[in-house]
């Protein structure tokens, strides 16, 4: 598995508490299964308030990319950003969403990215197509899908995305998703565009403030969430655990856990897929 699938999974387990490393040498807090992963959005990079971000409890980061090229001290950035929040959890994924409609990515740019600790791309519909053949191995990408609940049709239109076998997930912007007061209509219309791909789905919100939210967003049935960080790193470690506490008390510890619904995966043979070691 990926590390993108890893973070999502690993969030509605939970982890116990223990030594990190060989030697034992760091402890690790125990975190209770969520019902969802939570991700904490930044408009740019800030190394202090991102490792702040995964000390308080966060699964995963993202950080808002134009698109254009990125210099050696900006991957170099990465790199030490992505060692920096693993060694706290090494579940823990980066990712960066783009702005632009991304013309001048090409493989390359790709592949220096996950070389410099990136773990998945979140693309808009405007993104060229081909990046969806760009096929990296443990480098997903998700694609963001407006959200058009009065249009019935929708749901088919979008499920031709599984044509492209590079769509690793769905991004949806849920800030305007009255979660508190969701009718089982809307959600039938949410749930009718997952259906239709059976990919993983991240939902951007402003943030869960009362339980009724936390259920409604249960009745989503998604794999993590994407809050924006605030502007101090106090104010985002306390962001993250009101969050935290509504993820936890909503997740069904009954529930049988099952593993994310994806789309077969190209076949080896293919010839844009990345060699193995």
């Amino acid at each position: 598995m990926s590390k993108f699938s890893d973070m999502l999974s690993q969030a509605r387990r939970g982890q116990s508490g223990g030594a990190i490393g060989f030697f034992g040498g760091k402890s690790r807090p125990t975190v209770k299964p969520r019902a969802a992963a939570l991700l904490i959005e930044f408009a740019a990079v800030d190394t202090g308030q991102a490792e702040a971000a995964i000390k308080a409890g966060a699964n995963g980061l993202l950080f808002h990319w134009s698109g254009a090229a990125l210099e050696s001290a900006s991957l170099a950035t990465l790199k030490q950003l992505s060692e920096t929040i693993q060694s706290q959890d090494e579940n823990a994924a980066l990712g960066l969403r783009l702005l632009g409609d991304g013309a001048g990515i090409e493989r390359k740019t790709l592949e220096d990215l996950k070389e410099h600790g990136v773990h998945f791309l979140i693309i808009p519909l405007q993104a060229p197509v081909r990046l969806l053949n760009v096929h990296l191995k443990d480098f997903d990408i998700a694609v963001t899908l407006p959200w058009r609940s009065n249009d019935p049709l929708y749901p088919l239109v979008v499920r031709n995305l599984s044509a492209f076998e590079g769509v690793s997930a769905l991004h949806l912007d849920g800030r305007e998703l009255p979660l508190e007061r969701l009718s089982i209509e809307e959600t039938l219309a949410y749930r009718a565009l997952r259906e239709a791909l059976r990919l993983p789905a991240l939902l951007s919100l402003t943030a869960l403030q009362s339980e009724a939210a936390a259920y409604g967003l249960l009745a989503l049935g998604i794999q993590a969430v994407i809050v924006p960080a605030a502007e101090s790193v106090a104010a985002t470690t306390q962001r993250i655990q009101e969050q935290r506490e509504w993820l936890e008390k909503v997740h069904r510890h009954d529930e049988k856990e099952l593993p994310p619904p994806t789309v077969p995966q190209p076949p080896l043979s293919t010839s844009f897929e990345e060699e193995e070691p």
